[in-house]
């Protein structure tokens, strides 16, 4: 099977064409392509596939428990490099179907490559029965969970998939392979959440470190950093646009008061193309 690996800021994914290829089981697949040691390595797989509704569709699917995302906001955008680079399409602006909805995507050219992506996300849904969030409150701003004896302080924002904010002094200085996964798993989250560490360092700024649903702690998170942004206006912390600085790099993040859509704007790379008995 010929594969291409990708990544945006840092969250790296193996890409497989299935208009060529043919993938019977995807969710076995990525659990073992994503092994960093025994695989390619990734934070899991994503399937090029044709869309009757859409230019193209893309399926994702998470490195370790193999789980299906609704959406991956760094992987739509090297969805939309790999699609134009590999000339699958000519268009700079194209719809992608995903298990969130049809998103558009506008890609920035350079020397006949794509290098930036924007992508239109989407409006954000806040309320708790839409993220879901099992809560006895309309929506979920700047409430309690607790684990063992500490308690967080949580914004849940779905962008696609489920998302859970809280703020912290110093995210660089979090275990988050002891703390992620009982609030990823805690009983409030009926599907799961993926949770957000986030440091407000100005207005315009948001650091931030992400514990993602299936894959644990990775480099980036675009449908995170999103949430992020959404949830930080939702509580006075930031503008309507700020920078989200990851630990694979940093993203522009919109959330456009006329039409409520947020909008992300950030790199994409390729890094090589492979082919792996299957």
């Amino acid at each position: 099977m010929k594969f291409s690996k990708m990544h945006g800021t840092g969250n790296d994914y193996i890409f497989i064409n299935c208009f060529e290829e043919q993938v019977d089981d995807p969710t076995s697949l990525s659990v073992r392509l994503s092994d960093r040691h025994f695989g390619v390595g990734g934070d899991g797989i994503i399937l090029v596939c044709p869309s009757a509704a859409a230019d193209f569709k893309m399926r994702m699917f998470n490195s370790q428990d193999g789980s299906e995302a609704q959406m991956c906001g760094n992987g739509i955008r090297a969805f939309g490099k790999y699609v134009f680079d590999k000339g699958l399409t000519k268009k700079t602006i194209l719809t992608v179907e995903t298990k969130a909805g049809i998103k558009q995507l506008t890609l920035n050219v350079e020397n006949g490559k794509v290098s930036t992506v924007r992508v239109d996300m989407g409006e954000p849904l806040t309320a708790s029965n839409d993220i879901p969030v099992a809560a006895a409150t309309k929506d979920f701003i700047d409430q309690p969970v607790k684990v063992g004896d500490k308690t967080y302080r949580m914004t849940c924002v779905n962008m696609g998939n489920p998302h859970a904010v809280t703020y912290v002094d110093d995210v660089d200085a979090l275990d988050l392979s002891r703390i992620g996964p009982p609030l990823e798993n805690h009983p409030i989250f009926p599907e799961r959440a993926n949770i957000e560490f986030v440091q407000v360092i100005d207005d315009r700024t948001l650091k931030m470190r992400v514990w993602e649903r299936g894959s644990g702690e990775t480099l980036a998170c675009g449908t995170g950093a999103c949430a992020s942004l959404v949830a930080s206006v939702l509580n006075g912390k930031t503008k309507r646009r700020a920078k989200v600085i990851l630990l694979g790099g940093e993203l522009d993040i919109e959330w456009n008061e006329t039409t409520g859509h947020v909008y992300k704007t950030g790199p994409a790379a390729f890094v090589f193309d492979g082919e792996i008995a299957v």
